[in-house]
């Protein structure tokens, strides 16, 4: 217990560990437990057995999907500094704390990309790349200096410290959909027509196969895949009804034309609509 009388937990974590359904709930279920009987989780990746197919890619990111896996309120990341600026502090002294966001767009992330960390994986960039995982969940986000010894405290009691990014305004996300546009990695990517992408995003549809131009990748049936439109613009993703040969060939065609090329057909859509996630247009996602 040490010299605080805290009790701790060292838990090691692979992104393997969330994409399985059944080990995201373990997961969930062990750190509310600990939760509950308060102990304090210490979370890292499992370097061990980590390869670049199942790392998270950085603490930050590692952080983010903690915060989703157990309903957080609140995500705090420390850097060496003061929070978001303008521009990088170290190389422009002129440049000026960004003290709230209340929404991530280009602008965010083009200043993001401005301020790296010279010794890390992260840096500001994937910071803000955290928040936008924690804000589709409705939890808010502070970047700010941890060579302070007093930042958290200061945050814990609502001071105006670092950078607040305010969650998106959507609300949070289902368990599960937080699960599918968070813990599972893209398998592969479709290109939809302007078409679809409006049914999808304006009118909740599921996606079929006949607003689908272009599929790349290699995935199997039940496999995470990424909808990006014909600006390249990813704006969904969702678990996908077929696999990646039998897409291409129904890929553009009619629901009542699947069983003819197939010679079978297991579902009229791609996606189901209870199987997809949307990352743009934030007035669409509150019909999730």
């Amino acid at each position: 217990m040490g010299a605080h009388g805290q009790r701790v937990a060292q838990i090691l974590l692979t992104h393997e560990d969330l994409r399985d359904r059944a080990r995201y709930l373990n997961a969930r279920n062990t750190l509310q437990t600990l939760l509950r009987y308060r102990v304090v989780p210490i979370i890292n990746e499992n370097d061990t057995v980590s390869v670049a197919e199942i790392r998270f890619g950085d603490n930050d990111i590692l952080s983010a999907m903690v915060c989703t896996l157990i309903d957080a309120d609140l995500l705090i990341l420390l850097t060496d500094l003061d929070g978001l600026y303008t521009a990088d502090p170290r190389r422009h002294p002129e440049a000026q704390l960004i003290p709230v966001v209340e929404r991530i767009d280009a602008r965010i992330e083009a200043l993001a990309g401005t301020t790296t960390h010279e010794t890390g994986r992260g840096g500001m960039r994937s910071k803000i790349q955290a928040a936008k995982i924690c804000g589709a969940s409705g939890i808010h986000t502070y970047i700010a200096n941890g060579l302070y010894p007093d930042t958290v405290l200061r945050i814990m009691a609502g001071e105006p410290v670092g950078t607040h990014i305010y969650p998106a305004n959507h609300g949070r996300l289902p368990s599960r959909k937080r699960w599918i546009a968070y813990a599972l990695k893209a398998r592969g990517e479709l290109v939809v027509d302007d078409g679809a992408k409006q049914a999808l995003v304006l009118r909740g549809k599921s996606l079929l196969p006949s607003g689908i131009l272009e599929v790349s990748g290699n995935f199997r049936f039940g496999d995470a895949v990424s909808c990006v439109d014909t600006q390249g613009q990813r704006f969904a993703q969702g678990l996908v009804n077929y696999d990646a040969q039998d897409l291409r060939a129904i890929m553009g065609h009619h629901t009542a034309e699947i069983a003819r090329i197939l010679g079978y057909k297991g579902y009229d859509e791609v996606i189901h609509r209870d199987n997809l996630v949307l990352f743009a247009e934030p007035h669409a996602e509150e019909k999730l």
